[in-house]
């Protein structure tokens, strides 16, 4: 394939992106456009979500990802999988309410479960899919206060391998990213209530806290998520399953 061909290289491909009415999602989102994919985009921001699917000339669907017995019923014609949607919530655990963490798990664990569970059939039937689960460093490593967070990204880790295995031989991958800090909304909320929990400045939350691991002292920026995403989904990376890719800035090589 020529460097020009990653310009098409998804042309004929159906992708499914959740969480894509901003942030990283709408950096995919972005992505795949340009590399040729016919798109779905999933949120249930429905103004933001319209917008974006008018710019990229995408299929909206608006969706509350919590709602797990309507997704069970589902079954998707979809050729790339990136699930993405997620929320945030910074507490400790004896404070952290059960309905909160029950709700996060579901949006960012069972229901990426069950989209996988709903696309695979229309993969395995073509002979070629992809599964891209944006993780995270805390996928792989764990912070205080984000006891639902972290057990969710650890389960997609999981989860995600167990995908690569038995869709191997059907010519399905699943991968996961696993980015840092990136400049979305989530984050931009992040500042705010970890300055409340730790009793410091919404200044000193970044050098203090978010970023003190990282050898690379800035956020990520959405798009660098987006291009590995489209590298992970092409034709390239046909070898690539069972992974977790940092784009951390250094945090977990420590």
């Amino acid at each position: 394939m020529s460097d020009t061909d990653l310009d098409t290289d998804l042309s004929g491909r159906h992708a499914l992106v959740t969480g894509a009415a901003s942030g990283i999602g709408a950096a995919v989102a972005r992505e795949l456009a340009g590399r040729g994919a016919r798109l779905t985009l999933a949120d249930r921001d429905g103004d933001r979500l319209a917008a974006l699917a008018a710019e990229v000339g995408a299929t909206p669907w608006v969706v509350d990802l919590s709602d797990l017995d309507a997704l069970g019923t589902l079954r998707l014609d979809v050729d790339v999988l990136v699930n993405n949607a997620g929320i945030q919530h910074v507490s400790p655990i004896e404070e952290f309410e059960p309905a909160r963490f029950r709700t996060i798990v579901a949006i960012m664990l069972e229901a990426p479960f069950l989209l996988i569970r709903a696309a695979l059939p229309h993969m395995y039937a073509r002979g070629w899919g992809r599964v891209v689960n944006v993780s995270s460093a805390h996928g792989l490593r764990a912070s205080a206060y984000k006891a639902a967070y972290v057990a969710a990204k650890h389960g997609l880790e999981g989860l995600s391998k167990v995908t690569a295995l038995e869709g191997g031989p059907h010519g399905v991958t699943s991968n996961c990213v696993n980015p840092g800090y990136v400049r979305t909304p989530l984050v931009e909320r992040q500042v705010a209530d970890q300055a409340r929990t730790h009793g410091i400045g919404e200044d000193e939350v970044l050098e203090s806290i978010m970023l003190t691991h990282s050898a690379v002292k800035r956020l990520t920026e959405p798009e660098e998520v987006a291009g590995l995403v489209g590298y992970l989904v092409g034709e390239r990376a046909a070898m690539i399953t069972g992974a977790s890719y940092t784009i951390d800035g250094g945090w977990t090589a420590q």
